[in-house]
């Protein structure tokens, strides 16, 4: 299931990423999410909550989905 994730910026972190994707309902949770589910950013996982993400890139979430930005 490939959803697209539409930003309007130049980059949005991963955590508002989460937010966006109706993953988390605050960006506080965006710590534990990243702590307890493995995320893969263009092929390698990452935990940072900071992560810039641009568009084109692809966010894989196993048991949740992959997502691509545009």
């Amino acid at each position: 299931m490939d959803n697209s994730i539409r930003i309007d910026t130049e980059y949005i972190t991963l955590g508002q990423f989460l937010k966006v994707a109706e993953l988390i309902q605050s960006g506080g949770m965006a710590k534990w999410f990243l702590s307890e589910y493995e995320v893969f950013v263009n092929g390698e996982q990452d935990q940072r909550r900071g992560r810039k993400l641009r568009s084109g890139d692809v966010i894989d979430i196993p048991s949740f989905g992959q997502f691509t930005v545009l």
